[in-house]
């Protein structure tokens, strides 16, 4: 474990992790973990061994070994560093709101690196940035045919004019493909960017709802309720959950 030492505060995401990989710890054969804060074994259990449990194995497959980093704080950039390519850094002390990160991801020759900052952070919180970065890089290994799958969801909803996302990125990415593009079916770099964006969003929502209880808010910005169940439904079959976890209430089984 780092302690809170003055040298440290101002790591780079990338320096951090180069400093911290030989301390990782296993969990899985994809998964390690490194605690820059004191972890006693409830906080394993909630922040890595509960979350890494839920995922589903055809979804882990595509991953590369990853190392999850606990960290107190992270830092953004200040604008004269916005061109870096990883430039959060780790911080020991609380930076000033309008600075202040929840999550960043260093790639190097090792593990690929996810860190979070999990100080006066709810847990509810840290799961939500966690399920997001593991569908960021699962999204992006996806193999073509389910990707494709997912992506004939999207367009039925397009052509009839469905309203509502995930979250907010992707409503407004699909609320300017609607407002824009006249041909609904061409696969443009327009579609492509809100398509990305949408599968992201719902995979994370599958994942979280299969570690914990979620309500999905209503709302005019939210998509349906049917829509969003035939996204998940094929996301369940895309990747069946481990054996004992469910995502909708009525497939849990009482023991």
């Amino acid at each position: 474990m780092i302690s809170d030492q003055p040298a440290c505060e101002k790591l780079s995401l990338g320096e951090f992790a180069l400093r911290c990989r030989e301390a990782m710890i296993p969990v899985t054969s994809k998964f390690s973990y490194f605690p820059a804060v004191p972890l006693a074994e409830d906080d394993v259990k909630e922040y890595i061994e509960e979350p890494v449990a839920a995922l589903p194995p055809g979804l882990t497959a595509l991953l590369v070994p990853l190392c999850i980093t606990l960290v107190p704080y992270l830092t953004k950039p200040n604008g004269k560093e916005k061109g870096n390519q990883t430039p959060e850094s780790v911080s020991f002390e609380r930076p000033p709101d309008n600075l202040a990160a929840a999550s960043g991801v260093a790639a190097s020759s090792g593990p690929t690196t996810l860190f979070f900052a999990i100080k006066e952070r709810p847990v509810a919180d840290y799961h939500y940035y966690f399920y997001h970065a593991v569908a960021e890089l699962a999204a992006g290994a996806m193999p073509p045919d389910h990707q494709n799958q997912f992506y004939g969801l999207l367009r039925e909803e397009l052509r009839s004019r469905v309203h509502g996302e995930v979250d907010q990125k992707g409503w407004r990415l699909k609320e300017a493909i609607l407002r824009r593009q006249v041909n609904l079916r061409r696969e443009t770099k327009q579609f492509l960017e809100y398509a990305r964006q949408a599968l992201v969003d719902t995979l994370t929502l599958y994942l979280h709802g299969l570690c914990c209880d979620i309500d999905v808010e209503p709302g005019p910005r939210q998509l349906p309720s049917r829509y969003l169940r035939k996204r998940l439904d094929l996301l369940e079959s895309l990747f069946p959950p481990p054996e004992g976890y469910a995502v909708f209430p009525e497939q849990v089984t009482e023991p």
